[in-house]
């Protein structure tokens, strides 16, 4: 990169957390840089996103299924999921947190901050906001 490039066009630009291991629950997702009220906290996620029947769901090996009840969105008798697991983004990872959370989900949702967050804390989430639970 020359010094005449933009410096926006890194692939950490507009980053603000990674994957890291969690005191919650296996790994969870921690700012790297102060997160201010309010940001949206995955901007550039542009993953595709498909319906999935849960009865299609209820048919499939245990562990698969447990796989789209820890990960997708469930409304009603479908699920919301990532096109392909294997493309799941940092804030698939986002640990539950009922009675502070620092993560709000809006209807489209997209992921911002209900306070400013510091860099090392962990950023969590009321799942029920957004997503009926499993069964």
């Amino acid at each position: 990169m020359t010094e005449t490039e933009d410096k926006s066009t890194l692939p950490h630009h507009g980053v603000y957390t990674r994957i890291q291991a969690s005191p919650i629950h296996g790994v969870g997702v921690f700012a790297i840089r102060p997160i201010p009220k309010g940001a949206y906290i995955f901007e550039g996620d542009n993953s595709k996103m498909v319906w999935v029947d849960k009865s299609e769901v209820d048919q499939l090996e245990p562990e698969l299924k447990r796989l789209y009840d820890d990960f997708c969105v469930i409304k009603g008798d479908r699920y919301f999921c990532p096109d392909n697991f294997n493309n799941m983004n940092v804030g698939w990872y986002l640990n539950e947190c009922k009675e502070d959370p620092n993560v709000g989900c809006n209807d489209d949702l997209d992921f911002y901050a209900l306070r400013d967050i510091q860099v090392g804390e962990e950023l969590t989430l009321n799942y029920s906001t957004f997503s009926d639970e499993p069964e």
